[in-house]
């Protein structure tokens, strides 16, 4: 891990309340993000990724409660009232939501929603507010940000909205940002220049949560990956590591489902057959058993706990494609 720990997360578990009964969205994860690191939390829709953060931050639904402990730079988040929160969440820990045409406000000019948070929390003068906002869009390559300020979100492109969306969370010169789908409905020219930025922010000394669905996207620019399946980590390890030689094999069915340039003409792309299981769904040994090549009678009654492997690598998996040098 580079740097020393910025968030920490220890046996996190995210529940909501519903007429059905209770929905496990997050069932004890564990992770830790360093100053100046690159962490990418991989998983399909609905593995409890976004939840997650959302939980560190305050940002649960109503009828959702976190449980577990959730660090900033050693100060306790769950549990904690706004005005401490608010201390935190866009000040030393960003968040860019997955939409940008929803996270910005359709009726208010761009200026003003990269603005007002800063304003509200009397961090800045109005002038230095301002000043900052056309830095801000500057950092983020928007052209013409003199003009910019004075526009709606429908003036710009999804990408210049993505773009906005990340200015708005630099405003306070964060620590830790957290990216949810930064490049989901962007076309790939755009993602590209999305992840350029995000790298150079990386650069500058940034630490990044990337959360995606999409492998791909992380290839060069992780330092590590962390996997959930579930609600589950199932794994995590140097993102090269992962990319070489996956541990479970939910991990290697995801990469054999990436799409390559060395691929065959018209090749039919591997899949993972079946379904995650069903939310409030109660699962008896490893969730992923059922979709599993390799699942043996004890991953259908046991579930396992996530293990430490060799060169920095965890696994949940009763047989780990890779089990040399188990610890």
């Amino acid at each position: 891990m580079t740097g020393s720990t910025l968030l920490e997360l220890r046996d996190l578990g995210v529940e909501f309340t519903t007429p059905q009964g209770p929905v496990h969205a997050v069932a004890g994860v564990t992770l830790r993000v360093g100053a100046g690191e690159c962490l990418a939390v991989v998983g399909e829709s609905g593995s409890g990724k976004t939840q997650l953060f959302l939980a560190c931050l305050g940002l649960l639904a109503a009828n959702g409660r976190a449980s577990g402990s959730a660090r900033f730079q050693g100060q306790e988040l769950l549990g904690a009232d706004e005005a401490t929160l608010n201390r935190v969440r866009g000040v030393g820990l960003s968040l860019i939501s997955q939409d940008p045409m929803n996270a910005l406000t359709p009726h208010l000019r761009i200026e003003r929603q990269l603005t007002e948070g800063v304003l509200d929390r009397g961090l800045m003068s109005a002038a230095v507010a301002r000043h900052r906002a056309l830095e801000a869009l500057r950092t983020v390559g928007i052209s013409e940000p003199e003009a910019r300020l004075r526009q709606y979100p429908h003036e710009l492109s999804g990408g210049m909205r993505q773009r906005v969306a990340i200015a708005v969370a630099l405003m306070t010169s964060p620590q830790l940002l957290v990216a949810d789908e930064p490049t989901t409905a962007l076309d790939v020219t755009v993602q590209a220049r999305i992840l350029d930025l995000l790298r150079a922010l990386r650069a500058d000394g940034l630490a990044i949560v990337i959360i995606t669905h999409d492998l791909g996207v992380v290839a060069d620019l992780a330092d590590r990956v962390v996997v959930m399946y579930a609600g589950r980590l199932v794994e995590s390890a140097p993102a090269g590591a992962l990319f070489t030689a996956p541990a479970h094999p939910y991990t290697a069915g995801l990469l054999a489902s990436m799409p390559r340039l060395s691929d065959a003409p018209r090749r039919r792309l591997p899949a993972i057959d079946g379904q995650p299981p069903r939310p409030g769904e109660v699962v008896e040994g490893c969730p992923f058993a059922p979709r599993c090549d390799f699942a043996a009678e004890t991953c259908r009654e046991v579930a396992p706990p996530l293990r430490s492997l060799s060169g920095e690598r965890e696994v949940a998996c009763h047989a780990p494609l890779q089990r040399e040098s188990r610890r």
